[in-house]
Protein backbone atom coordinates (compact mmCIF):
# COMPACT_ATOMS: atom_id res chain seq x y z
CA UNK A 1 0.00 0.00 0.00
CA UNK A 2 1.33 3.44 -0.92
CA UNK A 3 2.43 5.63 1.99
CA UNK A 4 0.45 8.83 1.44
CA UNK A 5 2.75 11.24 3.36
CA UNK A 6 5.78 9.94 1.43
CA UNK A 7 3.95 10.39 -1.85
CA UNK A 8 2.84 13.89 -0.90
CA UNK A 9 6.39 14.75 0.15
CA UNK A 10 8.06 13.53 -3.05
CA UNK A 11 5.49 15.31 -5.18
CA UNK A 12 5.50 18.72 -3.47
CA UNK A 13 9.21 18.78 -2.58
CA UNK A 14 10.03 18.00 -6.21
CA UNK A 15 7.81 20.87 -7.31
CA UNK A 16 9.36 23.40 -4.95
CA UNK A 17 12.95 22.31 -5.61
CA UNK A 18 12.50 22.58 -9.37
CA UNK A 19 11.01 26.05 -8.99
CA UNK A 20 14.04 27.08 -6.95
CA UNK A 21 16.47 25.53 -9.42
CA UNK A 22 14.67 27.42 -12.19
CA UNK A 23 15.24 30.77 -10.49
CA UNK A 24 12.29 31.28 -8.12
CA UNK A 25 13.65 32.76 -4.90
CA UNK A 26 10.49 34.34 -3.44
CA UNK A 27 6.98 33.09 -2.77
CA UNK A 28 3.93 34.98 -1.50
CA UNK A 29 1.42 32.78 0.35
CA UNK A 30 -2.11 33.47 1.54
CA UNK A 31 -3.25 31.17 4.37
CA UNK A 32 -5.59 28.30 3.56
CA UNK A 33 -6.19 24.62 4.27
CA UNK A 34 -6.08 22.91 0.87
CA UNK A 35 -2.75 24.56 0.01
CA UNK A 36 -1.14 23.19 3.21
CA UNK A 37 1.25 20.69 1.53
CA UNK A 38 2.87 23.30 -0.67
CA UNK A 39 2.77 26.05 1.97
CA UNK A 40 4.70 23.83 4.39
CA UNK A 41 7.15 22.82 1.68
CA UNK A 42 7.86 26.42 0.67
CA UNK A 43 8.28 27.35 4.34
CA UNK A 44 10.74 24.49 4.86
CA UNK A 45 12.89 25.22 1.78
CA UNK A 46 16.16 26.81 2.98
CA UNK A 47 16.68 29.06 -0.05
CA UNK A 48 13.23 30.45 -0.82
CA UNK A 49 12.05 33.57 1.01
CA UNK A 50 8.44 33.34 2.10
CA UNK A 51 6.03 36.24 2.57
CA UNK A 52 2.56 35.81 4.07
CA UNK A 53 -0.21 38.10 2.85
CA UNK A 54 -3.70 37.38 4.15
CA UNK A 55 -5.69 39.21 1.46
CA UNK A 56 -5.26 37.36 -1.83
CA UNK A 57 -5.78 40.45 -3.98
CA UNK A 58 -3.10 42.32 -2.07
CA UNK A 59 -0.89 39.21 -2.08
CA UNK A 60 -0.97 38.98 -5.86
CA UNK A 61 -0.03 42.63 -6.34
CA UNK A 62 2.69 42.28 -3.70
CA UNK A 63 4.17 39.39 -5.68
CA UNK A 64 3.86 41.44 -8.85
CA UNK A 65 5.82 44.26 -7.21
CA UNK A 66 8.57 41.86 -6.16
CA UNK A 67 8.80 40.38 -9.66
CA UNK A 68 8.85 43.88 -11.15
CA UNK A 69 11.68 44.94 -8.84
CA UNK A 70 13.77 41.78 -9.29
CA UNK A 71 12.95 41.18 -12.95
CA UNK A 72 12.59 37.53 -11.90
CA UNK A 73 9.62 35.20 -11.46
CA UNK A 74 7.88 35.14 -8.08
CA UNK A 75 5.62 32.29 -6.95
CA UNK A 76 2.13 32.90 -5.61
CA UNK A 77 0.18 30.30 -3.61
CA UNK A 78 -3.40 30.21 -2.32
CA UNK A 79 -6.06 27.72 -1.32
CA UNK A 80 -9.05 26.63 -3.40
CA UNK A 81 -12.26 28.53 -4.10
CA UNK A 82 -12.74 32.27 -4.44
CA UNK A 83 -9.29 32.86 -2.94
CA UNK A 84 -7.94 32.12 -6.41
CA UNK A 85 -10.44 34.52 -8.02
CA UNK A 86 -8.99 37.39 -5.98
CA UNK A 87 -5.68 36.96 -7.85
CA UNK A 88 -7.35 37.95 -11.11
CA UNK A 89 -6.70 41.74 -11.20
CA UNK A 90 -2.97 41.28 -10.58
CA UNK A 91 -2.75 38.48 -13.13
CA UNK A 92 -4.33 40.74 -15.74
CA UNK A 93 -1.79 43.45 -14.89
CA UNK A 94 1.07 40.93 -15.04
CA UNK A 95 0.01 39.77 -18.50
CA UNK A 96 -0.18 43.23 -20.02
CA UNK A 97 2.85 44.66 -18.22
CA UNK A 98 4.87 41.51 -19.00
CA UNK A 99 5.73 40.49 -15.44
CA UNK A 100 6.64 36.83 -14.74
CA UNK A 101 4.45 35.25 -12.05
CA UNK A 102 4.15 31.57 -11.12
CA UNK A 103 0.54 31.30 -9.92
CA UNK A 104 -0.25 28.14 -7.94
CA UNK A 105 -3.80 27.47 -6.82
CA UNK A 106 -4.62 24.48 -4.64
CA UNK A 107 -7.79 22.61 -5.59
CA UNK A 108 -10.16 19.90 -4.41
CA UNK A 109 -9.52 16.46 -5.90
CA UNK A 110 -11.47 15.58 -9.03
CA UNK A 111 -14.15 13.62 -7.17
CA UNK A 112 -15.06 16.74 -5.14
CA UNK A 113 -15.42 19.10 -8.11
CA UNK A 114 -18.88 20.24 -9.18
CA UNK A 115 -20.65 18.01 -6.65
CA UNK A 116 -21.51 20.63 -4.04
CA UNK A 117 -18.34 20.27 -1.94
CA UNK A 118 -17.47 23.37 0.12
CA UNK A 119 -14.88 25.88 -1.13
CA UNK A 120 -14.86 24.25 -4.56
CA UNK A 121 -15.28 26.27 -7.74
CA UNK A 122 -14.33 25.57 -11.34
CA UNK A 123 -10.63 26.49 -11.39
CA UNK A 124 -9.83 25.00 -14.79
CA UNK A 125 -8.61 27.81 -17.07
CA UNK A 126 -9.76 30.19 -14.34
CA UNK A 127 -7.74 33.09 -15.75
CA UNK A 128 -8.51 32.37 -19.40
CA UNK A 129 -6.16 34.01 -21.88
CA UNK A 130 -4.62 36.20 -19.20
CA UNK A 131 -2.01 33.54 -18.43
CA UNK A 132 0.55 32.31 -20.93
CA UNK A 133 0.16 28.67 -19.94
CA UNK A 134 -2.14 26.59 -17.73
CA UNK A 135 -1.71 23.08 -16.30
CA UNK A 136 -4.10 21.12 -14.13
CA UNK A 137 -1.58 18.89 -12.38
CA UNK A 138 -2.40 15.30 -11.44
CA UNK A 139 -3.25 14.10 -7.96
CA UNK A 140 0.05 13.31 -6.15
CA UNK A 141 1.12 9.72 -6.68
CA UNK A 142 4.27 7.75 -6.00
CA UNK A 143 5.35 7.18 -9.58
CA UNK A 144 8.66 8.31 -11.10
CA UNK A 145 7.06 9.33 -14.38
CA UNK A 146 4.53 11.55 -12.56
CA UNK A 147 7.25 13.18 -10.44
CA UNK A 148 9.34 13.85 -13.57
CA UNK A 149 6.29 15.28 -15.33
CA UNK A 150 5.62 17.65 -12.42
CA UNK A 151 9.24 18.80 -12.29
CA UNK A 152 9.33 19.23 -16.05
CA UNK A 153 6.13 21.28 -15.84
CA UNK A 154 7.68 23.55 -13.21
CA UNK A 155 10.73 24.16 -15.40
CA UNK A 156 8.58 24.75 -18.45
CA UNK A 157 6.35 27.10 -16.48
CA UNK A 158 9.26 29.28 -15.37
CA UNK A 159 10.70 29.28 -18.90
CA UNK A 160 7.31 30.27 -20.30
CA UNK A 161 6.86 33.01 -17.71
CA UNK A 162 10.30 34.45 -18.53
CA UNK A 163 10.28 34.07 -22.30
CA UNK A 164 9.51 37.36 -23.99
CA UNK A 165 6.89 38.63 -23.66
CA UNK A 166 7.11 37.67 -20.01
CA UNK A 167 3.91 37.02 -18.10
CA UNK A 168 2.03 34.79 -15.64
CA UNK A 169 1.54 31.03 -15.80
CA UNK A 170 -0.98 29.04 -13.76
CA UNK A 171 -0.65 25.67 -12.04
CA UNK A 172 -3.79 24.18 -10.50
CA UNK A 173 -2.85 21.50 -7.96
CA UNK A 174 -5.46 19.11 -6.52
CA UNK A 175 -4.77 17.51 -3.14
CA UNK A 176 -6.54 14.74 -1.22
CA UNK A 177 -6.49 14.63 2.56
CA UNK A 178 -4.49 14.14 4.70
CA UNK A 179 -2.55 17.25 3.74
CA UNK A 180 0.61 16.98 5.88
CA UNK A 181 3.87 15.95 4.14
CA UNK A 182 6.99 14.62 5.90
CA UNK A 183 9.15 17.72 6.34
CA UNK A 184 12.17 15.74 7.54
CA UNK A 185 12.30 13.67 4.37
CA UNK A 186 11.70 16.77 2.26
CA UNK A 187 15.28 17.95 2.75
CA UNK A 188 16.66 15.04 0.80
CA UNK A 189 14.76 16.32 -2.23
CA UNK A 190 16.02 19.86 -1.64
CA UNK A 191 19.60 18.64 -2.15
CA UNK A 192 18.93 17.22 -5.58
CA UNK A 193 20.02 18.90 -8.81
CA UNK A 194 17.18 19.04 -11.27
CA UNK A 195 16.58 20.31 -14.78
CA UNK A 196 18.13 23.62 -15.87
CA UNK A 197 17.44 25.86 -18.87
CA UNK A 198 18.60 28.95 -20.74
CA UNK A 199 16.68 31.44 -22.89
CA UNK A 200 18.47 33.06 -25.83
CA UNK A 201 17.86 36.39 -27.57
CA UNK A 202 16.23 37.07 -30.92
CA UNK A 203 18.39 38.65 -33.66
CA UNK A 204 17.85 39.66 -37.28
CA UNK A 205 19.89 38.35 -40.19
CA UNK A 206 22.62 40.50 -41.71
CA UNK A 207 20.57 40.73 -44.91
CA UNK A 208 17.53 42.13 -43.05
CA UNK A 209 19.67 44.57 -41.08
CA UNK A 210 21.37 45.83 -44.22
CA UNK A 211 18.00 46.45 -45.91
CA UNK A 212 16.64 48.27 -42.88
CA UNK A 213 19.77 50.40 -42.59
CA UNK A 214 19.48 51.31 -46.25
CA UNK A 215 15.96 52.66 -45.58
CA UNK A 216 17.48 55.08 -43.05
CA UNK A 217 20.15 56.43 -45.42
CA UNK A 218 18.13 59.45 -46.54
CA UNK A 219 16.19 59.96 -43.30
CA UNK A 220 17.36 63.04 -41.40
CA UNK A 221 14.26 63.84 -39.36
CA UNK A 222 13.71 60.60 -37.50
CA UNK A 223 12.45 60.10 -33.98
CA UNK A 224 13.18 57.29 -31.55
CA UNK A 225 10.25 56.83 -29.19
CA UNK A 226 10.79 54.90 -25.97
CA UNK A 227 7.61 53.97 -24.14
CA UNK A 228 7.28 51.95 -20.92
CA UNK A 229 9.86 49.15 -20.80
CA UNK A 230 10.21 46.18 -18.49
CA UNK A 231 13.77 47.02 -17.42
CA UNK A 232 16.69 49.32 -18.19
CA UNK A 233 18.92 46.74 -19.88
CA UNK A 234 18.62 48.40 -23.29
CA UNK A 235 19.22 52.05 -22.40
CA UNK A 236 22.87 52.18 -23.44
CA UNK A 237 22.31 50.48 -26.79
CA UNK A 238 19.37 52.77 -27.70
CA UNK A 239 21.36 55.85 -26.70
CA UNK A 240 24.24 54.76 -28.95
CA UNK A 241 21.86 54.21 -31.87
CA UNK A 242 20.33 57.68 -31.39
CA UNK A 243 23.78 59.26 -31.26
CA UNK A 244 24.81 57.58 -34.51
CA UNK A 245 21.58 58.54 -36.29
CA UNK A 246 21.37 61.99 -34.64
CA UNK A 247 17.72 61.31 -33.83
CA UNK A 248 16.00 62.69 -30.70
CA UNK A 249 14.73 60.12 -28.19
CA UNK A 250 11.27 60.99 -26.88
CA UNK A 251 11.57 59.25 -23.52
CA UNK A 252 8.55 58.16 -21.48
CA UNK A 253 9.08 58.35 -17.68
CA UNK A 254 8.81 54.53 -17.60
CA UNK A 255 11.45 53.98 -20.28
CA UNK A 256 14.42 54.18 -17.86
CA UNK A 257 15.81 56.87 -20.21
CA UNK A 258 15.29 59.79 -17.82
CA UNK A 259 17.73 58.34 -15.30
CA UNK A 260 20.96 60.25 -15.86
CA UNK A 261 21.68 63.12 -18.25
CA UNK A 262 21.65 62.13 -21.93
CA UNK A 263 22.22 64.53 -24.81
CA UNK A 264 19.70 62.93 -27.20
CA UNK A 265 16.87 62.47 -24.69
CA UNK A 266 13.83 64.76 -24.95
CA UNK A 267 11.41 64.49 -22.02
CA UNK A 268 9.24 67.64 -22.30
CA UNK A 269 7.49 66.60 -25.52
CA UNK A 270 4.10 66.27 -23.81
CA UNK A 271 4.15 70.04 -23.20
CA UNK A 272 5.45 71.47 -26.47
CA UNK A 273 3.67 68.97 -28.75
CA UNK A 274 0.42 70.57 -27.57
CA UNK A 275 1.46 73.59 -29.65
CA UNK A 276 0.03 73.11 -33.14
CA UNK A 277 2.63 75.43 -34.69
CA UNK A 278 5.38 73.12 -33.48
CA UNK A 279 3.63 70.00 -34.79
CA UNK A 280 3.21 71.56 -38.23
CA UNK A 281 6.83 72.69 -38.45
CA UNK A 282 8.43 69.52 -37.05
CA UNK A 283 7.20 66.55 -39.04
CA UNK A 284 9.30 63.37 -38.82
CA UNK A 285 10.27 61.26 -41.81
CA UNK A 286 10.57 58.00 -39.82
CA UNK A 287 9.82 56.59 -36.37
CA UNK A 288 11.59 53.84 -34.43
CA UNK A 289 9.63 52.78 -31.37
CA UNK A 290 10.73 50.69 -28.38
CA UNK A 291 8.52 49.53 -25.52
CA UNK A 292 4.78 49.92 -25.03
CA UNK A 293 2.77 52.92 -26.18
CA UNK A 294 3.84 56.05 -24.30
CA UNK A 295 1.81 57.51 -21.45
CA UNK A 296 1.37 60.84 -23.24
CA UNK A 297 -1.87 61.10 -25.20
CA UNK A 298 -0.45 64.17 -26.95
CA UNK A 299 2.49 62.15 -28.25
CA UNK A 300 0.20 59.34 -29.38
CA UNK A 301 -1.93 61.82 -31.34
CA UNK A 302 1.22 63.29 -32.90
CA UNK A 303 2.31 59.80 -34.02
CA UNK A 304 -1.13 59.13 -35.49
CA UNK A 305 -0.80 62.09 -37.84
CA UNK A 306 2.13 60.49 -39.67
CA UNK A 307 0.84 57.33 -41.28
CA UNK A 308 2.76 57.87 -44.52
CA UNK A 309 6.24 57.39 -43.02
CA UNK A 310 8.19 54.26 -41.97
CA UNK A 311 7.25 53.34 -38.40
CA UNK A 312 9.25 50.48 -36.90
CA UNK A 313 8.06 48.74 -33.74
CA UNK A 314 10.88 46.86 -32.00
CA UNK A 315 9.55 44.13 -29.71
CA UNK A 316 11.39 41.01 -28.52
CA UNK A 317 8.07 39.37 -27.66
CA UNK A 318 5.27 38.12 -29.82
CA UNK A 319 2.92 40.86 -28.69
CA UNK A 320 1.24 43.48 -30.82
CA UNK A 321 2.04 46.97 -29.57
CA UNK A 322 0.28 48.98 -32.24
CA UNK A 323 -3.10 50.20 -30.93
CA UNK A 324 -3.12 53.09 -33.41
CA UNK A 325 -2.36 50.89 -36.47
CA UNK A 326 0.50 53.04 -37.71
CA UNK A 327 3.31 50.49 -37.64
CA UNK A 328 4.86 49.67 -41.03
CA UNK A 329 7.40 47.17 -39.67
CA UNK A 330 7.02 45.00 -36.56
CA UNK A 331 10.40 43.51 -35.70
CA UNK A 332 10.45 40.66 -33.18
CA UNK A 333 14.02 41.17 -32.05
CA UNK A 334 15.92 41.86 -28.85
CA UNK A 335 16.20 45.63 -28.42
CA UNK A 336 19.90 45.78 -27.57
CA UNK A 337 20.84 43.29 -30.28
CA UNK A 338 18.90 45.28 -32.86
CA UNK A 339 20.62 48.55 -31.95
CA UNK A 340 24.10 47.04 -31.83
CA UNK A 341 23.70 45.02 -35.02
CA UNK A 342 22.14 47.70 -37.22
CA UNK A 343 24.81 50.24 -36.26
CA UNK A 344 27.32 48.13 -38.17
CA UNK A 345 25.47 49.08 -41.37
CA UNK A 346 24.91 52.78 -40.62
CA UNK A 347 27.10 55.70 -41.57
CA UNK A 348 28.04 58.01 -38.73
CA UNK A 349 26.40 61.43 -39.05
CA UNK A 350 27.52 64.90 -38.03
CA UNK A 351 25.44 67.15 -35.80
CA UNK A 352 21.82 67.54 -36.85
CA UNK A 353 19.80 70.76 -36.87
CA UNK A 354 16.72 68.57 -36.42
CA UNK A 355 18.06 67.24 -33.10
CA UNK A 356 19.31 70.69 -32.03
CA UNK A 357 15.85 72.22 -32.50
CA UNK A 358 14.12 69.48 -30.52
CA UNK A 359 16.59 70.13 -27.72
CA UNK A 360 15.88 73.86 -27.89
CA UNK A 361 12.14 73.24 -27.54
CA UNK A 362 12.88 70.94 -24.61
CA UNK A 363 14.91 73.63 -22.84
CA UNK A 364 12.20 76.23 -23.44
CA UNK A 365 9.73 74.11 -21.48
CA UNK A 366 12.18 73.65 -18.62
CA UNK A 367 12.67 77.41 -18.45
CA UNK A 368 8.91 77.99 -18.30
CA UNK A 369 8.58 75.41 -15.53
CA UNK A 370 11.34 77.07 -13.55
CA UNK A 371 9.63 80.46 -13.90
CA UNK A 372 6.23 79.02 -12.97
CA UNK A 373 7.66 77.53 -9.79
CA UNK A 374 9.25 80.86 -8.90
CA UNK A 375 5.94 82.60 -9.55
CA UNK A 376 4.20 80.28 -7.12
CA UNK A 377 6.97 81.15 -4.64
CA UNK A 378 6.67 77.65 -3.20
CA UNK A 379 4.23 78.95 -0.62
CA UNK A 380 1.63 76.39 -1.65
CA UNK A 381 2.08 72.75 -2.53
CA UNK A 382 0.64 71.57 -5.83
CA UNK A 383 1.24 68.83 -8.36
CA UNK A 384 3.44 70.99 -10.59
CA UNK A 385 6.07 71.94 -8.03
CA UNK A 386 5.80 68.57 -6.27
CA UNK A 387 6.56 66.44 -9.33
CA UNK A 388 9.08 68.84 -10.85
CA UNK A 389 11.26 68.79 -7.72
CA UNK A 390 11.16 65.06 -6.96
CA UNK A 391 14.61 64.60 -8.46
CA UNK A 392 16.04 66.88 -5.77
CA UNK A 393 13.65 65.95 -2.94
CA UNK A 394 14.30 62.19 -3.00
CA UNK A 395 17.52 60.17 -2.60
CA UNK A 396 19.55 59.85 -5.84
CA UNK A 397 19.02 56.08 -6.13
CA UNK A 398 15.30 56.07 -5.33
CA UNK A 399 12.80 53.63 -6.81
CA UNK A 400 9.52 55.45 -7.46
CA UNK A 401 6.26 53.67 -8.17
CA UNK A 402 3.70 56.07 -9.65
CA UNK A 403 -0.03 55.51 -9.45
CA UNK A 404 -2.24 55.69 -12.52
CA UNK A 405 -4.77 58.37 -13.41
CA UNK A 406 -3.23 61.83 -12.81
CA UNK A 407 0.05 60.94 -10.98
CA UNK A 408 1.62 59.14 -13.95
CA UNK A 409 0.58 61.98 -16.26
CA UNK A 410 2.11 64.58 -13.97
CA UNK A 411 5.22 62.44 -13.78
CA UNK A 412 5.38 62.40 -17.56
CA UNK A 413 5.04 66.18 -17.82
CA UNK A 414 7.06 67.44 -14.88
CA UNK A 415 9.67 64.80 -13.95
CA UNK A 416 12.71 65.63 -16.05
CA UNK A 417 16.19 64.21 -16.50
CA UNK A 418 18.77 64.57 -13.75
CA UNK A 419 22.14 63.09 -12.96
CA UNK A 420 20.45 60.90 -10.35
CA UNK A 421 19.93 57.22 -11.08
CA UNK A 422 16.26 57.07 -10.15
CA UNK A 423 14.05 54.22 -11.31
CA UNK A 424 10.42 55.01 -12.15
CA UNK A 425 7.83 52.23 -12.32
CA UNK A 426 4.05 51.97 -12.72
CA UNK A 427 1.36 49.37 -13.33
CA UNK A 428 0.70 50.41 -16.93
CA UNK A 429 -0.34 47.02 -18.24
CA UNK A 430 -4.05 47.53 -17.56
CA UNK A 431 -3.65 51.08 -16.18
CA UNK A 432 -5.73 50.18 -13.12
CA UNK A 433 -5.79 52.05 -9.82
CA UNK A 434 -6.22 48.87 -7.72
CA UNK A 435 -3.42 47.05 -5.96
CA UNK A 436 -0.89 49.88 -6.29
CA UNK A 437 -0.06 50.06 -2.57
CA UNK A 438 0.66 46.32 -2.46
CA UNK A 439 2.78 46.57 -5.61
CA UNK A 440 4.88 49.29 -3.98
CA UNK A 441 5.29 47.22 -0.83
CA UNK A 442 6.44 44.27 -2.92
CA UNK A 443 9.04 46.49 -4.54
CA UNK A 444 10.14 47.84 -1.15
CA UNK A 445 10.79 44.28 0.05
CA UNK A 446 13.70 44.16 -2.42
CA UNK A 447 14.65 47.81 -3.05
CA UNK A 448 15.94 50.47 -0.68
CA UNK A 449 14.59 54.02 -0.83
CA UNK A 450 11.23 53.09 -2.33
CA UNK A 451 8.56 55.77 -2.77
CA UNK A 452 4.95 55.58 -3.94
CA UNK A 453 3.13 58.56 -5.45
CA UNK A 454 -0.58 57.87 -5.51
CA UNK A 455 -3.97 59.60 -5.58
CA UNK A 456 -6.40 59.37 -2.68
CA UNK A 457 -8.92 57.15 -4.52
CA UNK A 458 -6.25 54.65 -5.56
CA UNK A 459 -4.83 54.68 -2.01
CA UNK A 460 -8.29 53.91 -0.66
CA UNK A 461 -8.61 50.97 -3.08
CA UNK A 462 -5.74 49.08 -1.45
CA UNK A 463 -5.65 50.05 2.23
CA UNK A 464 -5.65 46.32 3.10
CA UNK A 465 -2.21 46.13 1.51
CA UNK A 466 -0.71 48.17 4.35
CA UNK A 467 -0.74 45.08 6.56
CA UNK A 468 2.35 43.75 4.77
CA UNK A 469 4.28 46.86 5.82
CA UNK A 470 3.38 46.18 9.46
CA UNK A 471 4.09 42.44 9.31
CA UNK A 472 7.49 42.72 7.62
CA UNK A 473 8.53 46.18 8.83
CA UNK A 474 8.97 47.30 5.25
CA UNK A 475 10.46 50.71 4.52
CA UNK A 476 8.15 52.61 2.18
CA UNK A 477 7.23 56.27 1.91
CA UNK A 478 3.79 56.84 0.39
CA UNK A 479 2.96 60.31 -0.93
CA UNK A 480 -0.84 60.56 -1.20
CA UNK A 481 -2.02 63.44 -3.36
CA UNK A 482 -5.40 64.05 -1.78
CA UNK A 483 -7.75 66.26 -3.78
CA UNK A 484 -10.71 64.40 -2.26
CA UNK A 485 -11.86 62.56 -5.34
CA UNK A 486 -11.12 61.56 -8.90
CA UNK A 487 -8.98 64.49 -10.01
CA UNK A 488 -8.46 63.31 -13.57
CA UNK A 489 -12.13 63.78 -14.42
CA UNK A 490 -11.71 67.53 -13.89
CA UNK A 491 -9.57 67.53 -17.07
CA UNK A 492 -12.09 65.57 -19.13
CA UNK A 493 -15.25 66.67 -20.98
CA UNK A 494 -17.42 65.46 -18.08
CA UNK A 495 -16.25 68.45 -16.03
CA UNK A 496 -18.12 70.81 -18.33
CA UNK A 497 -21.41 69.20 -17.27
CA UNK A 498 -21.75 69.88 -13.53
CA UNK A 499 -25.03 68.02 -13.10
CA UNK A 500 -24.17 64.78 -11.28
CA UNK A 501 -20.42 65.42 -11.80
CA UNK A 502 -19.44 65.12 -8.15
CA UNK A 503 -21.72 62.13 -7.58
CA UNK A 504 -20.52 60.13 -10.60
CA UNK A 505 -16.97 61.33 -11.24
CA UNK A 506 -15.65 63.56 -8.46
CA UNK A 507 -16.66 60.96 -5.84
CA UNK A 508 -15.27 62.68 -2.74
CA UNK A 509 -14.73 60.21 0.10
CA UNK A 510 -13.92 62.63 2.97
CA UNK A 511 -11.79 59.91 4.59
CA UNK A 512 -9.27 60.83 7.28
CA UNK A 513 -6.40 58.47 6.50
CA UNK A 514 -4.38 59.28 9.61
CA UNK A 515 -6.01 56.82 12.00
CA UNK A 516 -5.93 54.08 9.34
CA UNK A 517 -2.22 54.54 8.67
CA UNK A 518 -1.41 54.63 12.38
CA UNK A 519 -3.44 51.45 12.93
CA UNK A 520 -0.98 49.72 10.59
CA UNK A 521 1.97 51.14 12.53
CA UNK A 522 2.77 53.89 10.04
CA UNK A 523 3.96 57.45 10.54
CA UNK A 524 1.48 59.99 9.13
CA UNK A 525 1.97 63.64 8.14
CA UNK A 526 -0.50 65.98 6.45
CA UNK A 527 0.98 68.88 4.49
CA UNK A 528 -0.62 71.91 2.86
CA UNK A 529 2.38 74.21 2.28
CA UNK A 530 5.72 73.93 0.53
CA UNK A 531 7.64 74.35 3.80
CA UNK A 532 5.64 71.53 5.41
CA UNK A 533 6.40 69.29 2.41
CA UNK A 534 10.16 69.81 2.65
CA UNK A 535 10.15 69.03 6.35
CA UNK A 536 7.93 65.97 5.95
CA UNK A 537 9.88 64.38 3.10
CA UNK A 538 13.13 64.81 5.04
CA UNK A 539 11.58 63.27 8.16
CA UNK A 540 10.14 60.36 6.15
CA UNK A 541 13.55 59.45 4.77
CA UNK A 542 14.98 59.21 8.28
CA UNK A 543 12.03 57.09 9.45
CA UNK A 544 12.34 53.31 9.26
CA UNK A 545 9.11 51.59 8.35
CA UNK A 546 5.92 52.89 6.74
CA UNK A 547 5.59 56.66 6.31
CA UNK A 548 2.60 58.33 4.66
CA UNK A 549 2.65 61.98 3.60
CA UNK A 550 -0.76 63.30 2.63
CA UNK A 551 -0.41 66.28 0.29
CA UNK A 552 -3.69 68.20 0.34
CA UNK A 553 -4.55 69.93 -2.94
CA UNK A 554 -7.65 71.42 -4.54
CA UNK A 555 -8.97 69.89 -7.76
CA UNK A 556 -10.00 73.11 -9.46
CA UNK A 557 -6.84 74.94 -8.40
CA UNK A 558 -4.79 72.08 -9.86
CA UNK A 559 -6.61 72.37 -13.18
CA UNK A 560 -6.00 76.14 -13.23
CA UNK A 561 -2.29 75.74 -12.45
CA UNK A 562 -1.85 73.10 -15.16
CA UNK A 563 -3.60 75.29 -17.73
CA UNK A 564 -1.51 78.30 -16.75
CA UNK A 565 1.64 76.26 -17.28
CA UNK A 566 0.58 74.95 -20.70
CA UNK A 567 -0.51 78.44 -21.78
CA UNK A 568 2.93 79.77 -20.83
CA UNK A 569 4.62 76.93 -22.74
CA UNK A 570 2.51 77.60 -25.82
CA UNK A 571 3.42 81.28 -25.79
CA UNK A 572 7.13 80.56 -25.30
CA UNK A 573 7.25 78.00 -28.11
CA UNK A 574 5.34 80.25 -30.52
CA UNK A 575 7.65 83.17 -29.76
CA UNK A 576 10.68 80.97 -30.38
CA UNK A 577 9.31 79.67 -33.68
CA UNK A 578 8.58 83.21 -34.85
CA UNK A 579 12.14 84.23 -33.98
CA UNK A 580 13.54 81.26 -35.89
CA UNK A 581 11.57 82.20 -39.00
CA UNK A 582 12.53 85.88 -38.95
Amino acid sequence: MTNHPDTLTAFTAGMVQQLYQSGVENVVISPGSRSTPLALMFAEHPNIDMHINIDERSAAFFALGMAKAANKPVALLCTSGTAAANYYPAIIEAKYSRIPLIVITADRPHELREVGAPQAIDQIQLYGNHVKWFVDLPIPENDDSVIRFVQSSMKRGVMTALESPAGPVHFNVPFREPLIPDLVKAHSYFQSTVQDFEIGTKRLSSHSLEELAHQLDDKEKGLIICGPMENGDHVKAILNLAKKLQFPILADPLSYMRSGLHNEVIECYDSFLKVQDFQQKFKPDCLIRFGAMPVSKTLTQYIQQHEEIPHWIIDPGRGWRDPISRGTHTLYVDESSFCIDIMNFLQKRTSSKWLINWKKANEKVKLVLENENKLLSHTTINEVNLFSTLKTSLPPSSTILVGNSMPIRDMDTFFHQSDHQMTVMANRGANGIDGVVSTALGISALKRDTFLLIGDISFFHDLNGLLAAKMYKLNLTIIVINNNGGGIFSYLPQSKHPTHFEELFGTPTDIDFQSIVEEYGGKFERVRTWADWLTSIDDAQEHRGLAVIEVVTNRQESVDIHRSFFDAVSQEIRNWLETEES
